[in-house]
């Protein structure tokens, strides 16, 4: 039986996963693990080289897109290791992590989720941890007050990692690009909630596992390369649009009354201030790319999730 299941989700980029797989057998040593790779229906690209190169790979094919959340507990229910990871296919181990991760896990005393440093694809720190939203980091976010302050607690929501990011912390968000923990509290959690359809679902997650079930660690013991966005890089409005719902729709399950439309009224203020932020930035700098985001957020404004939580 394997000691850890790797659960990777791929949509249109075979070959950022085939890259991710082939850095996990190369670096992973002393620790028996199984892959799942649940394909969301891909357009674009062929499975063939993964086939072939790595076939105890087990597949999972989805006829529809049925969203992040939903492909990650697909392959939860048919795991067999002690341990889940949940992996982005635009990730790459650069060392032996899986065994780090799991041996201090081990040394633990209380259930726990796991996230391990994330660098940028030049070895720099990526910001890897997030703590959970509230109305004064929120303001901070949308109007660009982290920018300003930094190494504010109350109005910098990633805070944490502008200090000291070679100590463990305990945090409130580990970013889904990496997320190890027990496969049974998990299943019993019931994974990922599945109306979160891309976005925002790790930080509901780990909001859930740390209400009801145990502690989140940020161990930059160990490191993995996360290119960030790379899946996305060519659909800027589904990025967009699915960010902005993502949160709305992380604050209509976790927010009540008058914090709610107070939080609300934050988000779309942010919104509205981008507009001519990248209008302008985009006639000086001459950026096309400037003009679709500046477009983009303005159709933000017509648009509200239902409210799937009620």
């Amino acid at each position: 039986m394997p000691k850890v299941t790797i659960i990777i989700v791929n949509y249109n980029r075979f070959d950022l996963t085939e890259n991710c797989i082939k850095s996990i057998y190369q670096y992973t040593k002393n620790i028996s693990f199984e892959i799942i790779l649940v394909d969301n229906d891909s357009k674009i690209g062929t499975s063939q080289a993964i086939e072939e190169k790595y076939p105890e790979v087990i597949w999972i094919r989805n006829k529809t897109n049925t969203g992040f959340a939903n492909a990650n507990n697909q392959g939860l229910e048919i795991a067999k290791g002690d341990y889940i990871l949940f992996l982005n296919n635009d990730t790459l181990f650069i060392e032996n992590s899986l065994l780090e991760i799991c041996n201090f896990y081990d040394t633990l005393f209380t259930p726990a989720l796991i996230g391990c440093r994330l660098l940028n694809s030049d070895y720099t720190h990526q910001d890897s941890v997030i703590e959970f939203d509230n109305i004064l980091n929120l303001m901070g976010e949308n109007f660009f007050l982290y920018k300003v302050f930094p190494k504010s607690k109350i109005l910098n929501r990633f805070y944490l990692n502008v200090f000291d990011v070679k100590e463990v912390h305990e945090v409130d968000i580990i970013k889904g690009a990496f997320i190890f923990g027990n496969r049974q509290i998990i299943s019993d959690m019931k994974g990922f909630d599945t109306r979160f359809y891309f976005y925002s679902e790790e930080c509901d997650f780990c909001k859930r596992f740390k209400d009801s079930y145990g502690k989140i660690y940020y161990y930059p013991l160990t490191s993995i390369i996360h290119l960030g966005g790379a899946t996305t890089n060519d659909m800027l409005w589904f990025s967009v649009k699915n960010l902005s719902v993502g949160k709305i729709q992380f604050f209509q399950k976790h927010f009540t009354g008058i914090k709610y439309c107070c939080v609300l009224l934050i988000h779309y203020l942010g919104i509205f201030i981008r507009v001519p932020i990248y209008f302008i930035s985009a006639l000086i700098m001459g950026e096309k790319k400037l003009i679709k985001k500046a477009f983009y957020y303005f159709k933000l404004f017509f648009i509200y999730p239902n409210n799937l939580f009620k």
